[in-house]
């Protein structure tokens, strides 16, 4: 009974911790927003686009990937709804693709813009975010928090590389997508989530790529204290003790309710996610939704990446080597897993590996045989051209 007093308390204290973190005044908006800023920087694209035009592997097969996709096709017409609403998986989807794929869509053509610097696909990223600025309302129905998220972490990137590198969208046109975000975007995912860890994660992505662009600097504050949080709730150390870190309001106050909300799984080890034992699809989305957000910190003057290090690098190599087919053993998820981790590893492997110089084998191992890395179609894309081997 004392054992079980003490990992309780453990768990415990780790959620005030970071209840303590969330509302303590912080730091994380810089002075000034960096332009373009939200996962890829100005050096980050000027390396793609010189590398692409060289011919230069792996970008130049990453963009041609790239540019055969349907994403870059400048036939798409955009298909907005005043009403996006999205059940369970997607269930019902009204819109729920669309919007997520149009998003995609002006995320892939503002690269192809950068890249040739030919017009037609600034103009076409423009038309797209211009269609759903002018009629989208609210998203709906239980899924909508995720939903908003996806589509609200590939909008800004868009937006951030238009409006920073190209001259011809029209300023009320780019001031009304901001309004869109901030009003219908932001308050549906700002506040987190309490569901699995992908949710809150992707959420918080969008939340802290629309305020780079809205330049809000208390929602970003915000995002980014909720995130610092949540992190050490999603990826296990055994650091963190016998059992997982909690996060602030989960109400996961006792054992049990940990070991169920961690799909059942009661052995913890150096980078199990909490959603590993569900599987690897969404610890993907997981990952590398938390990728992301240190990327758009670090781009913005508060590298997060050594706070989130080990727990990264961890979680990838642990996942990567089940992803590459090594048998998980009895203890872990009954010893099946569900493999399909998805395009994600770029972003952390190159910051981790080629910017800290933490080992990796097993995570380059798979990188380097998914790539080029392309979209998973919700909200990741494009990661070889715009991260393989990137210092910037």
């Amino acid at each position: 009974m004392r054992r079980r007093s003490t990992l309780v308390a453990g768990a415990l204290l780790g959620a005030l911790t970071a209840s303590l973190l969330i509302g303590a005044p912080s730091s994380a908006a810089p002075a000034t927003f960096t332009h373009p800023g939200v996962l890829v920087g100005t050096g980050q694209l000027d390396l793609a686009r010189s590398k692409v035009n060289s011919g230069a592997q792996p970008w130049k097969s990453a963009y041609d990937a790239m540019m055969a996709s349907k994403y870059a096709s400048l036939d798409r017409t955009p298909k907005p709804r005043a009403v996006v609403e999205c059940g369970s998986y997607s269930d019902p989807n009204h819109g729920c693709t669309d919007e997520r794929e149009d998003a995609l869509a002006a995320y892939t053509l503002s690269l192809a813009w950068y890249i040739t610097r030919e017009p037609k696909y600034a103009e076409k990223a423009i038309q797209i975010m211009d269609a759903w600025s002018g009629t989208i309302k609210d998203h709906t129905n239980s899924n909508a928090p995720l939903q908003t998220g996806w589509a609200g972490s590939s909008w800004p990137r868009a937006a951030e590389i238009i409006r920073y590198s190209y001259g011809g969208w029209d300023k009320g046109r780019a001031d009304r997508f901001a309004g869109m975000l901030r009003d219908v975007y932001l308050p549906k995912v700002i506040n987190g989530s309490q569901s699995n860890g992908n949710w809150e994660l992707s959420m918080l992505e969008a939340a802290v790529g629309i305020s780079v662009f809205i330049e809000d600097k208390g929602a970003y504050d915000k995002a980014v204290a909720k995130f610092r949080a949540r992190v050490p709730a999603y990826i296990y150390l055994k650091s963190d003790g016998d059992l997982p870190k909690t996060a602030p309001g989960s109400g996961l106050d006792t054992r049990d309710k940990i070991i169920k909300y961690w799909q059942g799984q009661s052995t913890f080890v150096d980078g199990l996610t909490q959603e590993t034992c569900r599987d690897f699809t969404h610890t993907g989305y997981g990952l590398s939704a938390l990728s992301h957000i240190a990327e758009t910190t670090r781009l913005q003057g508060q590298d997060l990446y050594p706070e989130v290090a080990d727990r990264l690098r961890h979680a990838l190599g642990f996942q990567a080597t089940y992803e590459l087919g090594t048998a998980p053993p009895s203890w872990l998820c009954g010893g099946k897993v569900k493999r399909g981790l998805g395009p994600v590893t770029e972003v952390g492997y190159n910051a981790l590996h080629n910017r800290l110089g933490h080992e990796m084998t097993r995570t380059k191992e798979l990188t380097e045989q998914q790539r080029p890395a392309g979209s998973n179609n919700l909200f990741v894309g494009w990661e070889t051209l715009t991260h393989a081997e990137n210092p910037s």
